[in-house]
């Protein structure tokens, strides 16, 4: 599987590439639900959202239990299971644009903000929580 993570499309504009972090993390490499669950989140949050605010960086996505610990991520993390993504606009002068959209979405889970990025989750088996932090990150 791990020759074919480059060109696996988990939708129109994005690959499972950019969730893992192969460079720097080459175990880093996900089960079916997990890519299953990333694409939910491009289908349903990340691709309306790249439609409103043009491309969207992603700098974390998908995090093994090996990877989540050495990044000091929590230990219930989102992104253990392929629901949780850190981005941010390709454009900075978007960036408000893209809170207030992933904040009005239905299927928005959790969204933290700051420093210019925005950690966002989904979780396609529940209600989604609906939580918002503006200003999380410092």
């Amino acid at each position: 599987m791990k020759e074919n993570l480059n060109e696996t499309r988990l939708s129109p504009h994005f690959r499972l590439d950019e969730f893992l972090n192969l460079r720097k993390y080459p175990s880093n490499i996900p089960d079916m639900q997990v890519v299953a669950n990333l694409a939910f989140g491009c289908y349903m949050l990340l691709e309306p959202a790249r439609g409103l605010v043009g491309p969207i960086i992603v700098s974390s996505g998908f995090r093994n239990a090996a990877v989540n610990s050495k990044v000091g991520g929590v230990r219930n993390s989102q992104h253990l299971v392929g629901q949780a993504a850190d981005i941010r606009p390709g454009n900075p002068a978007q960036f408000n644009r893209l809170v207030d959209f992933l904040r009005s979405c239905e299927y928005t889970d959790q969204l933290l903000t700051g420093n210019g990025w925005l950690h966002i989750s989904w979780n396609p088996f529940a209600k989604p929580r609906r939580y918002v932090k503006v200003g999380y990150y410092k």
